[in-house]
């Protein structure tokens, strides 16, 4: 899997793309995201969908794949979102690899960057 220095991060994501300023916010609070995600028992936090692809408007959410720890539930993943929309001030889809649809998933994995 590919992975970026935050600084490759930002030459990545910030190319001629109207929503870049999303992942420049990923990167500004990348440890408070963490810290969020910790206490919620998910970790290996990653960003896929429009913001991954380096597509992302002005508008757009942001999706992130988490994996979480055996003995948390979905009560964890929705307060996790829940959490990182306060946080970030946009909405924010978080799924764990198990809730990936099939259909979706060979292309989600794929796509999907570290935090």
């Amino acid at each position: 899997m590919r992975t970026f220095k935050t600084r490759d991060r930002r030459k990545y994501f910030l190319g001629m793309n109207p929503g870049a300023d999303i992942y420049t916010l990923l990167i500004q609070k990348r440890d408070e995201i963490l810290s969020l995600a910790h206490r919620r028992g998910a970790r290996n936090v990653r960003v896929f969908g429009s913001v991954a692809r380096n597509e992302a408007r002005e508008d757009s959410d942001i999706d992130l794949l988490i994996d979480l720890d055996p003995d948390r539930s979905l009560l964890d993943v929705g307060g996790l979102a829940m959490d990182l929309s306060l946080l970030l001030g946009r909405s924010v889809d978080v799924v764990t690899e198990a809730g990936l649809r099939e259909r979706i998933r060979s292309r989600v994995l794929q796509e999907a960057r570290p935090l």
